[in-house]
């Protein structure tokens, strides 16, 4: 069972430390457990109601009046909110108590209705990525689990290849070329998939080879499809190198290739980057780049 301190709350709500132990005595909304040494420490459960109470606060509900709800009003008037609200933080809360009680329809209900009203690539860039970033700050205080963090990754992912898969191809005939791929021990896919919705959204063609690509291969399918760009993000620590020498290789092994990069051991890392190679640090640049290609040349 997870433990937050009141620190932990603060930053995964929003709610500052002092309000929150102002709420706790005044109308003992969260009562603090105690380890056996005498350390305050919360739950999982009062994790789900300072986000149930920060979302209706939100939405014009006075704390005096949420803090006399039952469970089941408290609970209904935050689904009543969350169907109802426009606003990209209550939807990201919405979500984030859909991971925590791993509550596949509650997941859908969101992702559906905003995709409807906002269409599915701004859903992405104003919904889902600031709630994979949440999801991230709660991954480093132990605030999910492996499986809410799986069952979650799993959705997203299923609702891009979906949306890939309805993309129909109209590429204009100044259409570029791209390689999409994830390096040997990389596995974490969303970011790279919806590249590949952003890319072909703007008719260009794409040739997705997905995760843990062995380099050699790599190079076999760069021969073939000789692509004008390619993709990648180097996420996690590889144990026999580091991003600088795997970016360099790549860059050596293609000199006459754009190269885009990105992911947590690229950002804000300070590499020395070769010229073909171009950091992205977020999607929005990502799509301004897209967007800009006609502009950029290949280096020939």
């Amino acid at each position: 069972m997870a433990r937050y301190s009141i620190k932990d709350l603060e930053h995964l709500s929003g709610i500052k430390a002092h309000t929150l132990r102002i709420w706790e005595q005044r109308y003992s909304l969260i009562n603090p457990k105690r380890t056996e040494t005498n350390i305050r420490y919360y739950d999982q459960e009062d994790l789900k109601l300072v986000l149930n109470v920060s979302l209706l606060k939100e939405n014009g509900y006075k704390i005096s009046k949420i803090a006399e709800m039952e469970s089941s009003e408290l609970h209904e008037a935050v689904m009543t909110v969350a169907e109802k609200t426009t606003s990209f933080a209550d939807q990201i809360y919405a979500l984030t108590l859909s991971m925590i009680d791993m509550d596949e329809q509650r997941f859908e209900k969101i992702i559906s209705s905003n995709t409807l009203k906002l269409g599915f690539e701004r859903t992405m860039l104003n919904i889902i990525y600031p709630f994979l970033t949440k999801i991230g700050i709660m991954w480093t205080t132990d605030a999910i689990n492996p499986a809410q963090e799986h069952f979650m990754s799993h959705l997203i992912r299923q609702k891009l290849i979906v949306a890939i898969d309805g993309q129909i191809p109209n590429y204009s005939s100044s259409a570029k070329k791209f390689m999409l791929f994830l390096p040997e021990n990389e596995l974490h896919e969303i970011s790279l998939l919806f590249a590949s919705f952003l890319i072909q959204s703007r008719q260009h063609r794409v040739i997705y080879l997905g995760q843990n690509m062995p380099f050699h291969d790599l190079g076999v399918a760069h021969d073939i499809y000789k692509p004008d760009y390619l993709f990648t993000m180097l996420t996690s620590r590889h144990p026999d190198y580091s991003a600088q020498e795997y970016l360099n290789k790549l860059s050596e092994a293609f000199p006459d290739t754009n190269i885009w990069a990105s992911g947590s051991q690229v950002i804000g890392q300070d590499l020395d980057l070769n010229d073909n190679i171009t950091q992205i640090t977020n999607p929005n640049q990502l799509v301004q780049f897209i967007e800009d290609t006609e502009s950029v040349s290949v280096y020939k």
